[in-house]
């Protein structure tokens, strides 16, 4: 119950409902170099690394999904946009979950 459960973490049918109906905006948190690797149709590359940009980048009234590799960098990207004033801010976890439903 508490731990690794994240509320804001949410699932891939989900997800791809917000980007449809709801106009949320794909983050992709990994380095350029793994997103010349392939990254989400639609998708921003904005690396952790630097993401205090986003505001140039983001539309804070729109909802925002983040994903990566594995979950840990996006959720860390979570934190981060919500403590820049992002609210309405979802984990996706790894950029796998959304290419397997």
């Amino acid at each position: 119950m508490f731990g690794f459960n994240q509320p804001q973490q949410i699932d891939c049918p989900e997800a791809r409902h917000m980007v449809q109906n709801h106009g949320a905006q794909l983050v992709d948190v990994r380095s350029p170099e793994e997103c010349a690797q392939g990254i989400l149709p639609g998708s921003v590359n904005v690396p952790l690394q630097i993401l205090q940009q986003a505001h140039h980048q983001l539309d804070k009234s729109k909802p925002v999904i983040v994903y990566c590799v594995s979950g840990a960098r996006s959720a860390q990207a979570v934190s981060f946009l919500k403590s820049m004033g992002f609210d309405n801010v979802h984990n996706l976890g790894s950029i796998r979950k959304y290419l397997t439903c």
